[in-house]
């Protein structure tokens, strides 16, 4: 199977909007009290029903964030209507092709859950909880100089910080949570985790530098390691150095993996607490420490750019058009042009497997305030904030919410959020009735979109999800 890396790296390219963290909760959930997967965000949630979800459908999660989008990688072509020209196009200026990015850091950021199997139960005075989950995350982070580079190429030094990143594993998880007094209530959940595969790449201190005729590209640290079991990275050519060596170049669009297995093993924790304070009636406090823990792996196979000058042509564009387009255009084949460019411009050499290694995972803190109005019980307003520690990908999220529980089996809210990468919106409406729960939500409201659906922003997230209740 031929398993190219433009999976991670073609990002680097801005291919497209789609990168991560590791926190795909529904945050517009948090206080609504019958969310069966509150207890995903702080574990020291119960719920007033037990349920078991059904296979693949209880809690679909999809979620994406980031300062910049596909909105501003691809343009609209005047004559189509479609967005079939990236921001490298002739046809672009440099203007409009910088007008979306930030001059410093631009980040991206995508998570994808899939639940195979949840079960919540009161059991042994509290309430427990099983899953098993699958869980995959992209994310990467640009400098704005890389942007200017890529499109413009003046003549200028251009110094560059970049990376990417991807991680796949499964989940086996049980948590309890316990009412200590009529004040306190606390949790913990335990994971058991199954790495699938990683890939990280880090680029340090590259200076593009134009001598005349050419650019030559320098890096004091550029650095890729992939955790996947049968992979097998292939050389295309070898170059020359400055100085007279040679250098092995790794094509990043051709390189084969004799599928996809079990790489890893780890174990996971979550931490939470939820306090109600008695001097303020309606008033109660939470705190999570969610994915604490670590994945060890057993394959580290290693790719790393030799030190010294090699020379670069730059970036060239290449068409957006559909699948079953003229030989040469398909997606698959303009991924694979940009996959060669990217290997040209990192210019990465297979270091083999050096063994083992151990990654931890990005945890996320979440603290949480929620106050019940005395005089109307089914009206309540909360405010949430979350950081999520994972250093280059780290964010912080602040999110107010007003909750309605019109009913006993209906209930929901909207909320609006200040991140990291932007401001939205959001909603959740959950329905239980007996033996039966349905949700819906989004953390982001969907914004302008291509004629083909596709959202124009990164900012974007669904969460759904069917259950059986008791």
């Amino acid at each position: 199977m031929k398993l190219s890396c433009k999976y991670i790296l073609s990002a680097v390219c801005m291919m497209a909007a789609a990168g991560t963290t590791e926190a795909q909760e529904l945050n517009s959930a948090y206080f609504t009290q019958d969310y069966k997967f509150r207890h995903d965000l702080n574990p020291a949630f119960g719920n007033d029903q037990g349920y078991i979800s059904i296979p693949a459908l209880g809690n679909l999660n999809v979620k994406m964030q980031g300062n910049f989008g596909v909105g501003d990688v691809l343009f609209q072509n005047p004559a189509t209507g479609k967005y079939d020209r990236t921001f490298l196009h002739p046809d672009v200026s440099t203007a409009q092709a910088l007008d979306g990015f930030a001059k410093g850091k631009n980040r991206v950021a995508a998570d994808v859950r899939i639940m195979l199997l949840s079960a919540g139960f009161k059991s042994f005075g509290g309430y427990s909880t099983i899953e098993l989950n699958v869980r995959s995350s992209m994310g990467l982070y640009l400098p704005g100089s890389l942007i200017r580079f890529a499109k413009n190429m003046t003549n200028d030094v251009y110094h560059f910080d970049f990376g990417a990143r991807a991680l796949s594993f499964g989940e086996v998880a049980i948590g309890h949570s316990h009412q200590v007094n009529d004040n306190l209530r606390i949790g913990a959940k335990a994971k058991v985790l199954l790495g699938l595969a990683r890939a990280d790449l880090e680029v340090k201190n590259m200076e593009a530098r134009f001598t005349g005729n050419e650019w030559e590209l320098s890096s004091s640290k550029a650095l890729a390691e992939v955790n996947m079991k049968k992979i097998q990275f292939v050389s295309d050519r070898e170059d020359t150095y400055k100085d007279g060596s040679r250098n092995e170049h790794v094509d990043l669009g051709e390189t084969d993996v004799d599928g996809i297995r079990p790489s890893g093993f780890g174990l996971g924790l979550d931490l939470g607490a939820e306090y109600r304070l008695e001097a303020v009636e309606g008033l109660k406090l939470s705190a999570a420490l969610t994915d604490l823990g670590f994945i060890g792996w057993s394959n580290n196979n290693v790719l790393r750019q030799k030190q010294g000058t090699f020379t670069f042509n730059g970036f060239h564009d290449v068409a957006v058009k559909d699948e079953g387009a003229a030989p040469g255009t398909t997606m698959d084949e303009q991924s694979d042009s940009y996959a060669d460019q990217i290997s040209d411009f990192i210019n990465l050499k297979d270091e083999g497997d050096k063994g083992s290694k151990t990654t931890t995972l990005a945890a996320t803190l979440n603290v949480g305030a929620e106050y019940q109005l005395p005089s109307c019980r089914q009206l309540a307003f909360g405010l949430l904030g979350q950081h999520h520690f994972a250093g280059q990908y780290s964010w912080t999220e602040g999110r107010l919410s007003a909750n309605w529980a019109p009913l006993e089996w209906i209930d929901g809210g909207v909320n609006v959020a200040l991140s990291t990468f932007c401001a939205s919106a959001g909603w959740i409406l959950n329905i239980h009735p007996g033996g039966f729960n349905l949700f819906l939500g989004m953390d982001h409201i969907l914004g302008k979109q291509t004629k083909e659906g596709v959202p124009l922003s990164s900012n974007a997230n669904i969460n759904l999800g069917m259950n059986i209740a008791f």
